[in-house]
């Protein structure tokens, strides 16, 4: 039996692919490529679920320490509209799945992606640079079932793997047959479930960006971008300030060796700090991690930052904290 590889992000276009050549009687094994920067949460069994739906099992594979060492500061292609390699990524993830192809007794890849849909990353040319990347000019063992019939054959359908006829010729940006296939199939369930790159995500860019101004960046830096007020003291510490009770909960989860944790007193927001802080940095974290819990003015509490106690009192007003934001 014939077996495909497919990059699966869990969203319709992806589920699309996957079902289109489950039809044709063929096993999908669906890769999710985790490169850190999809999303908040855990989506892990959301994405099973969803590739069940579509006729295929689900594989994580984790690439979160090699995309930051070779895709994410040096892309061959450059950046989309902020800090978001996307061309690169795709080629990067296509790459690995085809590492993968012998080891999972595959033949081909596909993808859920569709010509025109995205700016940067699936014009046709941008198309033809991700097979480079992955290189994949000669072989043609990436299959992109949903647009196949607007581009060239590929060795799948040319030696007979899979009917070209029972493809799609979809491109641009609407949504309409997509939509319209998905109800064909009785499917409910199928928006993106990480709301997409966080990379693609101005607030979150300029976070990555500022950050790398002061240190390297690694995994678990990945995840402290991700939660929280995030502050740049007044010698260079970086602060996180906790948001909600979710927040608290991801930044304690977090254990970073960059980072120790500040401890107040009364009741309020989990926060960390840079644990090579100076003294003045310290200081004012502890003042600003007050001015966020349920303090009163004019009145002074204890805050600890790992051994060291600092006696200070919060802010009139969260605006003068919030001088530090980045």
């Amino acid at each position: 039996m014939i077996k495909a590889l497919s990059l699966f992000s869990g969203g319709l276009d992806s589920m699309l692919a996957i079902k289109l050549i489950t039809q044709q009687s063929i096993e999908v094994e669906a890769l999710y490529i985790k490169t850190g920067f999809g999303g908040k949460r855990d989506i892990t069994d959301i994405l099973k679920e969803r590739a069940k739906m579509a006729g295929a099992s689900l594989r994580v594979v984790d690439i979160r320490e090699e995309y930051i060492q070779k895709v994410l500061f040096n892309p061959k292609y450059g950046y989309g509209k902020h800090f978001n390699p996307c061309i690169d990524c795709h080629g990067y993830m296509f790459k690995i799945a085809k590492s993968l192809l012998k080891e999972m007794e595959a033949s081909f890849i596909i993808t859920g992606e569709v010509v025109g849909q995205r700016p940067m990353s699936q014009r046709v040319e941008a198309l033809k640079q991700v097979l480079t990347l992955a290189e994949d000019r000669e072989e043609r063992l990436i299959l992109r079932p949903l647009s196949a019939k607007l581009l060239e054959p590929t060795k799948p359908e040319i030696e007979g793997w899979v009917d070209r006829e029972e493809l799609l010729d979809i491109s641009g940006r609407s949504r309409e047959r997509q939509l319209k296939l998905a109800k064909e199939f009785g499917w409910r369930d199928y928006e993106s479930p990480g709301g997409g790159c966080l990379l693609t995500q101005e607030q979150f860019s300029k976070k990555v960006e500022e950050f790398i101004k002061y240190d390297s960046l690694d995994v678990k830096d990945i995840e402290l971008l991700k939660f929280g007020r995030h502050f740049r003291l007044r010698d260079g510490a970086k602060l996180v300030v906790g948001k909600s009770r979710e927040d608290n909960e991801n930044l304690k989860s977090i254990n970073s060796s960059k980072y120790i944790p500040i401890r107040l007193t009364i009741k309020g927001p989990f926060s960390l700090i840079d644990k090579n802080a100076s003294l003045a940095d310290r200081q004012l974290a502890s003042k600003i991690a007050i001015t966020y819990a349920k303090s009163s003015q004019n009145r002074k509490y204890e805050v600890y930052i790992g051994d060291e106690k600092f006696i200070t009192e919060p802010f009139s007003s969260k605006a003068e904290a919030q001088k530090f934001f980045y």
